[in-house]
């Protein structure tokens, strides 16, 4: 089945965990959403301030640099949340978990890369560089919401199951944000500023996100 085939599946919830479409949806090919939508939102992110020069090279950092943020803080996130599963019991349905997690990855990446064209409209209206970051973090903030609307659509044959299931998709979503923010923070920058140097790290990128927040705060308390 054509990749764009399995995406308008998955968002038309032809594909669950619960039926046989979904079960036929191996966790390869929704991987493999998350990876080509990933990289192609990625990649008209990295198209601030023009694509000349070594400004090209940052359209190639910031295409790989989506999906591994996806990629990695799921990665991180997963054994604990495996973990937490086999404790409280469900661990006979984690298969099915898991598969609903890649997806709502997979839906991500896809909502956008639909929001891409507006992403490149912002940039052809705006050459301003903090708007810009701010523009696309509301973008994966709207893309983070439809997500969730996809995942539970997936985890409801789940809590039908088991109650419980309600109550680790929140755990879920509290491990999977906390690791989020850290990743992104050692991730940056993922637009760049077109008066700094092209960088794939940005000087001191392995800092702790939460203690560089707090740090702001008290300075701006002061």
């Amino acid at each position: 089945m054509p990749l764009l085939a399995h995406a308008d599946d998955l968002l038309r919830g032809r594909t669950t965990a619960a039926t046989d479409a979904g079960r036929r949806t191996t966790l390869l090919h929704l991987l493999a959403l998350v990876t080509v939508f990933g990289v192609f939102y990625g990649a008209v992110m990295g198209t601030f301030g023009g694509v000349q020069g070594q400004r090209a090279l940052q359209l190639l950092y910031s295409g790989v640099k989506v999906p591994l943020l996806l990629l990695v803080t799921f990665g991180l996130s997963l054994p604990s949340f495996f973990v937490i599963n086999t404790l409280l019991g469900l661990r006979a349905d984690f298969g099915a978990v898991l598969r609903s997690l890649v997806a709502s990855q997979a839906a991500v990446t896809i909502v956008l890369a639909s929001l891409a064209p507006f992403t490149a409209l912002w940039y052809a209206s705006s050459g301003s560089y903090r708007p810009a970051i701010l523009f696309n973090a509301a973008m994966f903030g709207v893309a983070s919401v439809a997500a969730q609307g996809l995942l539970r659509r997936w985890y409801a044959p789940l809590v039908a199951r088991n109650p419980r299931h309600r109550v680790l998709l929140r755990v879920w979503l509290v491990i999977y944000a906390f690791v989020g923010v850290q990743m992104a923070w050692v991730l940056r920058p993922f637009i760049g500023d077109p008066n700094q140097p092209t960088r794939f790290f940005r000087a001191g990128a392995w800092g702790n996100a939460y203690v560089e927040v707090a740090r702001m705060v008290v300075e701006v308390l002061r």
